[in-house]
């Protein structure tokens, strides 16, 4: 007894021993199996071949093995499985071994079957309906092609998918068939679709706060009754959450809850908080660190009016504005607004101060889908300034004036491809609100264009002012160049025509002169950029223009080199910048945060 149990307990440590040896060893076995690289001849349809390769990467089999009769077969299998959805049913395949674990295949596709007939009928509504017919009379198969399943499981798919898109949801295939007659190398195709009834656009019914139905109902691209389309449910989920009201929100068909033939649309909506505020932080070489408070009420009332106020800070400005929202039809494009604001000035480079009131009323208006904006308007201006050695004055102007806007881009931050024209004019007549005569206009573009690493960016701006009293002109209208986003090389507003300072101690005139603003400008600039890794660039750039009152003088211009860095808050862009004009030559670092567009 003793004997036998010391014997078993022996056995059962070698049994311990052996199976712990095969678990180290598994892991050797099956590293050292090499894949079968398979060759596949005599086949050229690229498709073909590669559905061949496909099937034959799930096999499961060492090449040693494939002098067996077993394995032999299962590889011919294999292939014909590959080759029958493209009509290939008489395939055959012998195997030779290849060099190293090679393994060629000699597949012979054999004669393939075509479609001999195609039966095709629709039952229901959608018979009467063209569009529906056209898309069933699409099937591409047709008597004497070669029997493509592919081509046969995709269109009974997207017909099904058609019809759901469409409001014939009760859709479904009364009889599809394909039929197989191999010995005569045919194939017969039955599709028969039991449409049903198209459904229409239902009620809406909103699953949320009410107040929003008024908002819902103007951006609703159908009416009720109207026959059901998922593309046009699709574009009012659109409308609806870039209309600015909601957090969340989302419209879909309830067809469960069909009154007869009309479907509901539920909307669930999630409304954004009664207020919200913003706080933003940048920084500019033309205006120093600046800060921007945002207040937005996006729901005064029912009808979608909403309010945004602003409050902005930097050294040489101030500003507290106020813009009331009136939705038209298009709410996100279509709107009246109404401004008002109050702006300090003070440039000391320019010799300016200026305390300005602000109102307007604006007409936005803009085609769905359309990148070209209009705004007509009616401002009122009332500026108290200083410019130069003139005493503080004021002017009061009332002005109408229309402008249009032109938008592409390909990124909200990091553009690549991006497009911007604008022109406006504005006009005011003495004894007409306004103290003085004045038409103001304005045209400006800008284009970047990227090639590969390649990014180039063209920049122009042109103005003009007819007044009947320059001196009268507001020094918020007067035109300047100079700075990040003028001429590079100068500072903010420093190129205009100048006039001597005043000497408050003395009571003359200095040798120092101070810019006071022109009639006319015309700036110019052209930008070269080259990608040295994902998030940088190099630049180069020149820069050319003029504010003055007449062009008899020689415009400023500029050149230099600078980066871009493209930072997860938007592009960041240094430059280094060489100025020459007949009042200036320097180097002057210029630092830009934001997008170009």
């Amino acid at each position: 007894m003793f004997k036998g149990s010391t014997v078993f307990k022996r056995l059962s440590k070698i049994r311990f021993l052996f199976s712990g040896l095969i678990l180290l060893l598994t892991p050797l076995i099956s590293f050292t199996t090499v894949a079968v690289d398979f060759t596949v001849k005599g086949v050229d349809d690229g498709t073909l071949k590669d559905n061949i390769r496909l099937h034959l990467n799930n096999l499961d089999v060492e090449s040693t093995l494939l002098s067996d009769p077993f394995w032999q077969e299962e590889v011919g299998n294999t292939v014909a499985t590959a080759v029958e959805p493209f009509g290939y049913y008489n395939s055959s395949t012998t195997i030779e071994k290849g060099e190293g674990e090679n393994v060629i295949l000699h597949v012979d596709v054999g004669v393939p079957l075509k479609i001999a007939n195609v039966n095709r009928e629709i039952i229901g509504a959608g018979r009467e309906d063209k569009d529906f017919r056209e898309k069933f009379n699409a099937f591409s198969l047709k008597p004497g092609d070669i029997l493509r399943q592919p081509v046969y499981e995709s269109f009974k798919s997207s017909m099904f998918n058609y019809a759901l898109s469409h409001g014939y949801f009760d859709f479904s295939w009364q009889a599809t068939r394909l039929d197989l007659v191999r010995e005569d190398r045919e194939a017969n195709v039955l599709l028969i679709a039991q449409s049903g009834p198209r459904y229409n656009f239902g009620k809406i019914t909103i699953s949320g706060e009410e107040r929003a139905k008024a908002i819902i109902e103007r951006l609703r691209p159908f009416e009720e009754g109207e026959a059901y389309s998922s593309s046009k449910l699709t574009e009012f989920n659109r409308m609806l959450n870039q209309s600015g009201y909601f957090s969340r929100v989302i419209a879909r068909p309830v067809v469960s809850e069909a009154e007869g033939l009309n479907v509901p649309i539920e909307i669930t909506i999630v409304h954004k908080p009664r207020d919200t505020f913003n706080v933003g932080v940048g920084a500019a070489t033309d205006t120093g660190p600046r800060l921007r408070f945002k207040w937005e009420r996006p729901w005064v009332n029912s009808r979608g009016h909403s309010v945004t106020s602003e409050l902005f800070l930097s050294e040489p400005e101030q500003s507290l504005t106020v813009d009331y929202r009136i939705p038209q039809r298009d709410i996100t494009n279509d709107y009246i607004s109404i401004e008002a604001g109050y702006q300090f000035i003070e440039y000391t480079n320019s010799n300016t101060d200026s305390e300005t009131l602000t109102i307007a009323a604006h007409r936005y208006w803009q085609k769905y889908n359309s990148p070209w904006q209009q705004d007509g308007s009616v401002t009122y201006l009332r500026e108290k300034y200083a410019q130069g050695i003139e005493a503080y004055q004021t002017t009061q102007l009332v002005m109408p004036g229309y402008a249009v806007k032109y938008v592409q881009k390909d990124d909200a931050l990091n553009i690549n491809t991006g497009t911007f024209l604008q022109a406006f004019a504005q006009l005011g007549r003495e004894g007409y609100g306004s103290d003085i005569d004045i038409i103001k206009s304005v045209v400006e573009g800008l284009v970047i264009r990227t090639f590969d690493k390649h990014r180039v960016t063209l920049r122009a701006e042109a103005g003009a002012i007819e007044t009947s009293d320059f001196s009268r002109v507001p020094t918020s209208l007067r035109f300047f160049a100079g700075g990040d986003q003028s001429i590079r090389g100068f500072a903010y507003r420093d190129i205009s025509p100048r006039e001597q300072v005043f000497d408050p101690e003395t009571g003359e005139l200095t040798e120092d002169e101070e810019p006071i603003g022109g009639k006319y400008l015309a700036t110019a600039s052209a930008e070269y950029a080259y990608r040295v890794a994902d998030a940088w660039r190099v630049a180069l750039f020149t820069d050319v223009g003029t504010a003055t009152n007449d062009f008899d003088t020689d415009p400023a211009y500029s050149f230099g080199t600078g980066f871009h860095w493209l930072s997860p808050i938007g592009p960041v862009r240094v430059y280094g910048a060489r100025g020459f004009s007949e009042y200036e030559n320097s180097w002057r670092l210029h630092f830009i945060l934001g997008p170009e567009i």
